[in-house]
């Protein structure tokens, strides 16, 4: 026992030289930790998901001052950021992390305690406006976190509210002034929750009171406005970074691409009951107690949430006006809806999902009308893409399908052909759904679809048109072979884009020749292509190669 404190000494001291060793030298030592090349998903001009080596990109500006923030607030005391090729995590959160992957973090962040979430693949996983409204506190849409609230990462400001012409607007305040330009001619619509809390992300404008769509107005006599500083946009612009150098890898990732039709669930005061519970956990801080769309959250959220009361919902397969299907519920709920507060929720457990639908439903009579009840619309198998039915889908899309009034892109104005800007055709502005709010017209050149990637789901969507929304169905308008051309062509938008920056891959022409052709299969990301045999090796050659990696 007298050599005890020696022997104590000794170890500790080994120790530390071993976690040196091994966590900083010998890693330093493998060519792999030298790698900034990693396998990335992207979508190719016959609109086909393919893996290829491909360089990370290092953050930008904005990214970077949000990973500072990310470490100076402690973020990854809770938050790992990496995947490990055990117990099954990449089927939890997605592809096995590479060391590509940190070429760039200095210091790396990956991080042992997992109290939070691991955030390696949570990029675009949430909209922004989900995580503005979770850093101010995170309560607001996940009930039971133990996260702590950000609020120093905002300004924001209580106004008085004043009566004119007959409606509750803003007093004139100086405050208002410090926030917003007061541009004339563009409005910013503020939409309050019931505590009198509104989010406000635009400032170049006049900021409007807007209780019209509300269900339930505010009851105070003031209104506490907050906004966003430099540093929270960069911690978002940061955590949606995250994972975005594998790129579109979401949309080929097996439990977000479950595709359920029709099923039905046996109605029970007990699984009612857990429905609700669940609710109140996953859901209560978006769609409200009542169910109505309004929860604490909603006024951060741009597209608003859903509104149950009236069982009005987008993605469906049943026929314009009609009631959803089980399945369709059970499908946005496992997918999530991309590009909004709305994320995936294949990780809780099935049974939950089940329930929680049950229970939405008795937030509205409708799904007791029989009348409102419709079969399925026919999804007939997709027909194979080919260069010709892309643009045959492009003339169609001008012309019979006129897509470019809301969407933008090549159009026509003043009977003359036209290029409006992506997402923002002159229909655009006055867009809104049927309780009033804004709506914004898909963007078709990110790649991010809110009812699913698939050109199954674009043919979906433009057969049975989205409820409450402005989008119609075409499916008398227009026949099947047209909307097959439309949707690949719609899908075709995004070929070799990053969905996050939203700019072309750099990627060469004979490289991307390479991967347009069929016969090229890359069934999984450890069969990425390499580029540097584009110019060696005939495709078909390849295919047979990648598959035995694969294999």
């Amino acid at each position: 026992m007298r050599y005890a404190k020696t022997v104590a000494v000794i170890a500790g001291f080994g120790f530390i030289t071993l976690a040196l060793f091994v966590q900083g030298l010998l890693p330093a030592l493998l060519p792999e930790s030298r790698s900034e090349t990693v396998s990335r998903a992207v979508r190719t001009r016959l609109t086909e998901l393919k893996w290829i080596e491909y360089p990370a990109e290092n953050y930008t500006e904005g990214e970077q001052l949000g990973r500072q923030v990310y470490i100076r607030e402690g973020c990854w005391y809770c938050h790992s950021q990496y995947i490990r090729p055990v117990t099954g995590e990449d089927q939890r959160w997605g592809p096995v992390s590479q060391a590509g992957e940190y070429a760039f973090d200095v210091p790396h962040l990956f991080s042992t305690r997992r109290i939070g979430p691991d955030l390696t693949r949570v990029g675009l996983k949430y909209s922004d406006h989900w995580h503005f409204a979770h850093h101010w506190n995170p309560r607001l849409v996940v009930p039971d976190s133990n996260m702590p609230s950000f609020p120093w990462l905002y300004e924001q400001i209580t106004v008085e509210l004043v009566e004119k012409d007959g409606k509750l607007a803003f007093k004139d305040d100086s405050s208002l002034r410090k926030i917003f330009t007061f541009k004339q001619g563009t409005e910013i619509q503020i939409l309050p929750n019931i505590d009198g809390l509104a989010f406000a992300r635009e400032r170049d404008g006049v900021p409007v009171l807007n209780f019209d769509p509300l269900p339930d107005p505010p009851k105070t006599n003031t209104i506490t406005l907050v906004t966003p500083t430099r540093e929270a946009e960069g911690l978002v612009a940061y955590i949606q970074k995250l994972g975005m150098n594998r790129g579109q890898w979401r949309d080929l990732f097996e439990p977000q691409r479950v595709f359920v039709s029709q099923f039905s669930i046996p109605e029970s005061e007990d699984w009612i009951a857990h429905g609700k519970e669940v609710y109140l956990r996953r859901c209560v801080g978006c769609h409200g107690e009542k169910g109505d769309g309004n929860g604490p959250a909603a006024t951060f959220l741009n597209p608003r949430p859903r509104d149950f009361r009236e069982a009005v919902f987008k993605f469906r397969v049943t026929p314009s006006g009609a009631l959803p299907t089980e399945g369709d519920l059970y499908r946005t709920i496992t997918r999530g809806i991309r590009g909004t507060a709305m994320p995936p929720w294949h990780e809780i457990p099935e049974k939950q999902r089940l329930a929680v639908i049950l229970f939405i439903k008795t937030f509205s009579p409708a799904w007791k009308d029989k009348n409102l009840k419709e079969a399925p619309v026919a999804l007939p198998d997709p027909p194979a893409p080919s260069e010709e039915l892309i643009t045959q889908g492009e003339k169609l899309y001008i012309n019979e399908g006129r897509c470019w009034n809301c969407h933008g892109g090549p159009g026509i104005k003043d009977n003359q052909p036209f290029t409006y800007p992506w997402g923002r055709g002159p229909s655009a502005p006055t867009l809104k759904d049927d309780w009033g709010f804004p709506l914004l017209a898909s963007d078709f050149t990110t790649g991010i679809f809110k009812s699913g990637s698939d050109v199954t789901d674009i043919f979906r969507t433009m057969s049975t048109g989205l409820n409450g929304a402005a989008m119609p169905s075409f499916a008398t308008n227009l026949t099947d072979e047209q909307r097959w051309a439309i949707s690949y062509y719609v899908l075709s938008l995004s070929a070799y884009t990053d969905p996050l920056h939203r700019k072309k891959l750099q990627i060469p022409e004979q490289v991307k020749a390479a991967l347009d052709d069929p016969n090229l299969k890359t069934p999984t990301w450890r069969a990425a292509f390499d580029p540097s045999q584009a110019e060696t090796t005939v495709a078909g050659e390849k295919s047979k190669n990648y598959l035995r990696i694969a294999e």
